[in-house]
C-alpha cells in the first residue's frame, strides 16, 4: 500500500511538474493565469510567479488585473524577497487603493521594510523607512486588524534606534572622549525620553562628565564639577535605587571634594 501511495505521489508530481512546463512555454495567457493561481492557492509560490510575471502585463486594465497583481506581490512576500514584495504592494494600493485587499498590501509593504531593517549596530536607513511606512499605515487604518501588530513592530524597529544612539554615546566614554560622550547622552535623552535604556544613559553621561570635570584644565574645572554634580542629583532622583547607586555615590563625593578645594583655594586669595 505505501509502494502504492508513493508511485501516485510521484505521478502528481511529474503531471504537476509537465503541466507547469506546458503552461509556462504555452502562449495561452488564460492557461497561464488560471495554473498560476492554483499554484499559488497550493502555496508554490515560486512557480505562481514565473508565471505571473509572464502574463501581469497583459492583463492591465483588465478586471482580473487586481487579484493578479496582489497574488503576485504576495508570491514574492511569501518567497522573502522583501524589497521587490514592498515596492509591489505599494503599487497595488496606489492602483487600487479603494480594493478591498489595500489594507492587508500596505501593512504588507510596511513589513517588509521591518524584515528589512538589519541589526542595530549597522546604518538604520530602513529602520526609519520602515517606522514611517508603519506610521502611515496606522495613521491610514486606525482601526485596522493588523494595527496591534504595527504597534508592536514600531517599538521593536524605535529600539534599535535607540540602541544604535547609545552605543554611540558609549562609545565615545569608553575611548575617553568624554566630551562627545557627555553631547551624544544629551541627544540620546533628548530623543528618546521614556527609553528602556534611560537609567544606563544617565549613568554613562555622569560618568563622561564626572571624568571630563576632573581632567579639566583649571579655568574650567569649577563649572564642570558643579555640572557633574547636578548630573548625579539628576541620576538620583530618576533612579533612587538604581543599581549604580553606590559607585555614584563615590563619585559625586569625590566630585563634592575637588569642588571644595578649589573654593577654599579661591577664598585664600
Amino acid at each position: 500500500m505505501k509502494r502504492g501511495l508513493y508511485i501516485l505521489f510521484i505521478t502528481t508530481v511529474l503531471v504537476s511538474c509537465s503541466d507547469f512546463q506546458k503552461a509556462l512555454r504555452s502562449e495561452d495567457v488564460g492557461e497561464k493565469f488560471k495554473l498560476g493561481t492554483e499554484l499559488f492557492e497550493a502555496g508554490k509560490y515560486n512557480k505562481a510567479f514565473r508565471l505571473f510575471e509572464q502574463v501581469l502585463p497583459k492583463y492591465r486594465g483588465k478586471p482580473q488585473a487586481e487579484k493578479l497583481t496582489f497574488m503576485h506581490a504576495m508570491c514574492s512576500y511569501q518567497l522573502k524577497d522583501y524589497y521587490i514584495s514592498s515596492y509591489h504592494f505599494d503599487k497595488f494600493t496606489d492602483v487600487y487603493p479603494k480594493s478591498e485587499k489595500a489594507e492587508q498590501a500596505a501593512f504588507l509593504s510596511a513589513k517588509g521594510y521591518y524584515y528589512n531593517s538589519p541589526v542595530y549596530s549597522k546604518e538604520q536607513k530602513e529602520t526609519v523607512e520602515a517606522i514611517e511606512k508603519f506610521q502611515l499605515f496606522i495613521n491610514q487604518y486606525p482601526n485596522s486588524q493588523y494595527g496591534e501588530e504595527a504597534n508592536k513592530l514600531v517599538k521593536e524597529l524605535d529600539y534599535k534606534l535607540e540602541k544604535k544612539a547609545f552605543e554611540i554615546a558609549k562609545q565615545y566614554d569608553l575611548i575617553r572622549d568624554y566630551k562627545a560622550s557627555v553631547k551624544s547622552f544629551n541627544n540620546f535623552l533628548f530623543d528618546f525620553p521614556g527609553s528602556r535604556l534611560k537609567e544606563e544613559a544617565l549613568y554613562y553621561r555622569l560618568h563622561a562628565e564626572y571624568n571630563l570635570a576632573l581632567l579639566s584644565i583649571e579655568s574650567l574645572k569649577a563649572e564642570r564639577l558643579q555640572l557633574a554634580i547636578n548630573y548625579y542629583k539628576a541620576f538620583k532622583k530618576a533612579y533612587p535605587n538604581s543599581q549604580f547607586q553606590e559607585e555614584t555615590l563615590e563619585w559625586q563625593q569625590k566630585l563634592n571634594e575637588e569642588l571644595q578645594k578649589i573654593n577654599t583655594k579661591d577664598n585664600t586669595k
